[in-house]
């Protein structure tokens, strides 16, 4: 799955330097996120570092229209990251 950030951001923009895929951009209204760059962080980090950095409780959650294994979330981390 990938994240998705809910119309609750406040802007703050903590989340978008984290992002190990520049899959965090800001939006019209706020910071969204790109679900074919999006690997919650396999590959990467133990967790989505987005998620821990947002000062909003529950901002940003796993987006349910995006059904990912982790093997297919390291699979695109890694295409992601081809030298």
């Amino acid at each position: 799955m990938a994240m998705t950030i809910l119309d609750t951001c406040i802007n703050c923009g903590s989340c978008e330097p984290e992002c190990p895929n520049t899959a965090i951009t800001q939006g019209d209204s706020y910071y969204v996120i790109a679900a074919d760059r999006c690997t919650e962080c396999v590959g990467a980090h133990e967790s989505p570092r987005c998620v821990e950095v947002c000062p909003v409780p529950d901002c940003i959650i796993t987006d349910p229209n995006m059904q990912e294994t982790p093997d297919q979330l390291k699979t695109k981390y890694e295409a992601l990251h081809v030298n």
